[in-house]
């Protein structure tokens, strides 16, 4: 919803591409429509178009991309916005450009998206995940080790799907993955994802594989290979109960970002994640920002301090 007072900045400025500049009707159109989403997304933060901060644009941005809008569209809404308040400054209406340096938005790097603890929480609940036969509660202690290892240590799901049973160490409390370039790493394992993994080769695995032999940790039914769609899909259904769909990738991030919240170094998080450089694990490095500024918010004796 277009409040008002944005809704008549807005008309300003359309008037101004339509009379100053003489822009096609195509073009006036896509601004309008560009335009009155970004008011949209002002009005949810309460703010007025001319009270436009830096954060708000790049936090619009963001929020783009992580719907999966492809670049060159984000900077066609970027464009718009530049356009707009590169009227309001001319105009007087403005004192200083919001849109002031933002990066183009092929140098941004995505934040990705990532589950609350508590919604992670619901996916991991002792609910049942199979059906009240021995198949489908097998299947259920399958796929609860799996959503365990996946949020637990943040591994692919490439690196689910080819983990052979060699490669888990349950009394060390590790598995060993192959991740892109089939380098190897170990991942440590929590006690939760130890004891799903331990329930499931008792109970569950077995009864999957129907004498079947397979080298595979996960396996589907009769010992055949899990592919990576199905880890999709059993995770997909495991979400379904905290009310948001969530993907492999999602557990993946959450597990990093649960991580640097709760104050790991970016190179451990690194490490575990099997990043090959340090770049890529700095997209969390909001997080660790936002925990630094809590902290010493928190701690400092002069953060609060009343300046006279």
């Amino acid at each position: 919803m277009v409040s008002d007072a944005n809704e008549r900045v807005l008309a300003g400025f359309l008037d101004y591409l339509r009379v100053e500049r003489g822009s096609a009707k195509l073009t006036i159109a896509a601004y309008s429509g560009d335009l009155a989403q970004f008011a949209e997304f002002l009005g949810t933060r309460r703010t007025a178009l001319g009270g436009t901060r830096r954060e708000d644009v790049r936090d619009y941005l963001q929020e783009l991309f992580s719907n999966s809008l492809d670049s060159r569209s984000v900077g066609r809404k970027l464009s718009a916005i530049r356009q707009l308040y590169r009227y309001l400054l001319l105009d007087g209406k403005i004192a200083k450009d919001p849109t002031l340096n933002i990066d183009l938005p092929k140098q941004w790097k995505v934040l990705p998206k990532a589950l609350s603890r508590d919604e992670v929480g619901v996916m991991l609940s002792d609910n049942p995940l199979g059906a009240d036969t021995a198949r489908g509660q097998a299947l259920g202690l399958r796929d609860r080790a799996i959503i365990e290892l996946l949020y637990g240590g943040g591994v692919r799901v490439s690196e689910v799907a080819d983990a052979r049973l060699e490669d888990l160490q349950l009394e060390m409390g590790y598995i060993m993955v192959r991740g892109k370039g089939d380098k190897e790493r170990i991942v440590p394992l929590g006690a939760p994802a130890q004891k799903a993994l331990e329930r499931y080769l008792k109970d569950g695995r077995q009864a999957i594989a129907k004498k079947k032999a397979s080298p595979l940790l996960f396996i589907g039914t009769g010992g055949r290979r899990l592919s990576r769609q199905r880890v999709w899909q059993l995770v997909g259904k495991a979400s379904l109960a905290a009310g948001r769909h969530a993907s492999p990738h999602m557990l993946r991030h959450s597990c990093a970002t649960h991580m640097v919240e709760n104050g790991a170094d970016l190179r451990t998080v690194q490490t575990i994640l099997g990043h090959a450089d340090i770049s890529t694990t700095q997209v969390y490095t909001h997080v660790a920002l936002d925990r630094l500024k809590s902290v010493y918010a928190k701690h400092h004796p002069r953060a609060k301090a009343k300046v006279g």
